[in-house]
């Protein structure tokens, strides 16, 4: 698939801040398209919507790995683990900080806030306060979007600390197959919270454009930040591939694991983990 890479460096060219931006475009398009499935997919079953949640988590999985952790220490990090795990932790950390000033996914997607001990038995409906809940989904999926960004734009950042031509390509590689896998993961995600919205009683239309939106605010700056980053900095890109790395296996297993495994569908889910898996490694011998 080596025409892949020829191909966007045709239409991009070399410059890894110009990658990186054109790669939030692509991640950020496919969120779009997957939003705006509701419009023609008006009820997805709930077996389904756990499947495709399962595929995501599956090629954010294999992506945290093979495009971001290994080549972080391999190629950049000269063999050492340290810089790279320090970022994992660094993302884990922010991403657990982070995810209490928002509502958990369960709360956004299912409707009702868990019983905790401030507010033992507490149960509220999204639609009882319609903007209220909107801002704090839409904050919410924003936060949890963050890190495929900026995985996208450190990996085209690092195409600027190639060592050589064949160190460039592995690196174009990398970056494009991790760029496909988290666009075609963000077309069952942008469905998801879509349908999650519609359940909150908003308007297919009007939500779909918000997702989209969403989408652009915040995976494209990422991206643009990311390249720019490693791009001027070149001793922070092992800690910001570890970064972006420790905040989407956060994600997968704070969230989107234990989502699609409180309906019963716990085989489909699982089967579309392991579908993403394989989807991401083939992405990844193929281009890297």
């Amino acid at each position: 698939m080596a025409g892949v890479v020829d191909l966007f460096q045709s239409v991009v060219g070399t410059n890894p801040v110009a990658m990186g931006l054109a790669g939030g475009l692509v991640i950020a398009g496919l969120n779009l398209f997957g939003a705006s499935l509701v419009l023609v997919w008006r009820n997805p079953s709930e077996r389904a919507l756990d499947g495709a949640l399962g595929f995501a988590a599956g090629v954010m999985l294999a992506a945290a790995f093979t495009s971001l952790i290994i080549p972080g220490i391999d190629d950049y990090a000269g063999g050492d683990p340290v810089p790279v795990l320090a970022g994992v932790a660094l993302g884990v950390l922010f991403l657990d900080q982070a995810d209490g000033l928002v509502p958990h996914a369960h709360y956004l997607l299912t409707g009702e806030r868990r019983a905790d001990a401030a507010n033992p038995g507490d149960s509220v409906g999204i639609d009882s306060e319609r903007l209220a809940p909107v801002v704090l989904f839409i904050l919410a999926i924003t936060l949890h979007n963050m890190p495929e960004g900026l995985a996208v734009g450190v990996a085209f950042g690092a195409v600027a600390n190639a060592s050589d031509p064949a160190a460039v390509e592995a690196a174009m590689g990398q970056a494009i197959s991790l760029m496909l896998a988290i666009g075609i993961q963000n077309v069952p995600e942008g469905l998801a919270v879509s349908v999650a919205a519609i359940n909150a009683g908003l308007d297919r239309r009007f939500y779909a454009v918000v997702a989209g939106v969403r989408a652009g605010v915040v995976e494209i700056p990422l991206a643009l930040l990311g390249a720019v980053a490693v791009t001027l900095v070149e001793p922070l890109l092992p800690y910001a591939m570890g970064f972006a790395a420790g905040a989407m296996l956060f994600v997968i297993s704070d969230e989107i694991v234990p989502e699609t495994h409180v309906r019963g569908n716990e085989r489909i889910a699982t089967l579309g983990t392991m579908l993403g898996v394989i989807v991401m490694l083939y992405l990844d011998v193929s281009l890297g």
